[in-house]
């Protein structure tokens, strides 16, 4: 026996902001193959299955559309304006992650016709409401680095600390005072000093470091609060 809502009930979407680092923030986009918006960069994503929630759809169209496997996908915000979409009444559930570039090989399929790897500050004009979507993201990631440190998610397990700076100058897109931010994060204790310095480069080999999450943990417990 079928069923008839007394309400219309608008179609669910996810979408997923993926950000990396390279000589600056990437963010991974899709050519889309089909209409509308056919041929237009847009963020990986799709309809939601009645069979899945929004984590395990996320999870699927990112993998489906880009290759992108084994991510955290951390819920972002719900973008719900009413000419979203020109189909249909669309409400997407964004989410965001990052990741480190040189883990994840991208590879279209399913309904994108590239899949690529975009500089932030280099972009084309998005699909449907994308732009805003990617800027609500980039808010987002600049007030989390400054009091988590989930930039390190970004970084090579092994790094210099000129890495980690320039980290967080292309995040918070402004210069940091170099002896004043080494001593901040060195004080914190929960960078581990590694017995090995940088290989096959032009310059003077720096010191490696590691990021200790037991560690950071372990300081949590004890009332630290990281604050850049």
């Amino acid at each position: 026996m079928s069923f008839h809502y007394q309400y219309a009930r608008p179609a669910l979407a996810v979408d997923c902001v993926v950000f990396g680092l390279d000589e600056d923030l990437q963010v991974l986009l899709i050519q889309r193959d089909i209409p509308p918006f056919e041929g237009r960069w847009a963020l990986p994503g799709g309809f939601v299955r009645m069979d899945e929630t929004l984590d395990e759809a996320a999870k699927r169209e990112l993998e489906e559309e880009t290759g992108v496997t084994r991510v955290y996908l951390e819920q972002l915000y719900t973008f719900s304006e009413l000419d979203r979409d020109p189909r249909e009444r669309v409400v997407s559930v964004a989410y965001y992650a990052l990741v480190k570039l040189s883990d994840h090989r991208v590879k279209a399929a399913t309904d994108a016709r590239e899949a690529a790897w975009f500089s932030v500050i280099d972009l084309p004009k998005l699909a449907f409401d994308h732009d805003r979507v990617l800027a609500t993201a980039l808010a987002r990631l600049k007030g989390n680095v400054t009091y988590k440190p989930i930039g390190f998610e970004l970084l090579p397990p092994k790094f210099t600390l000129s890495q980690l700076q320039r980290m967080y100058e292309v995040i918070l897109e402004k210069e940091l005072d170099k002896r004043n931010f080494r001593k901040k994060v060195l004080t914190m204790g929960f960078l581990e000093e590694l017995d090995e310095v940088e290989q096959d480069v032009a310059h003077r080999a720096a010191r490696l470091y590691r990021f200790d999450k037991k560690q950071y943990h372990e300081l949590m417990k004890q009332g630290f609060h990281f604050e850049l």
